[in-house]
């Protein structure tokens, strides 16, 4: 019988959330799926309670689905202030570029240095996208 080769299993998603007295981060890693999503409306109901900014650390998340995003919506509108999202990869800015979740959140570098605009927020040529308006 022919051994089969195992290939290497997703990393399961974690939520976890540290609070501080000036802020609250919630760290997302992994895959997130809708299991996950009472763990992040839980957390996400902590986070209010903490009136306090919020960072979500995402540098670790691999993949995301829409339920994850319904419940990051819902920290965005019950947040007092922007939530900063933390080095978001590809596949976490794609989302929120194309969801436009993007326009309500900062987004920063794990340096705490705004990032540049995602290729989908930009032209073919890498240049920033200019709205014409009629007439032009």
């Amino acid at each position: 019988m022919a051994a089969h080769s195992q290939l290497p299993q997703p990393a399961a998603g974690t939520v976890t959330l540290h609070v501080s007295p000036d802020r609250v981060r919630l760290i997302l890693r992994g895959e997130l799926d809708m299991l996950m999503k009472t763990e992040l409306l839980d957390a996400v109901h902590e986070v209010v309670l903490h009136d306090v900014p919020v960072e979500v650390d995402v540098r670790d998340v691999t993949f995301m689905d829409s339920s994850v995003l319904a419940a990051l919506s819902r920290l965005i509108q019950v947040s007092k202030e922007r939530p900063v999202f933390i080095s978001p990869p590809p596949v976490v800015r794609f989302l929120l570029d194309v969801t436009r979740i993007g326009e309500l959140v900062d987004i920063v570098g794990t340096d705490g240095e705004p990032l540049e605009p995602s290729t989908a927020e930009q032209g073919s040529t890498g240049l920033p996208v200019r709205e014409h308006a009629p007439g032009d």
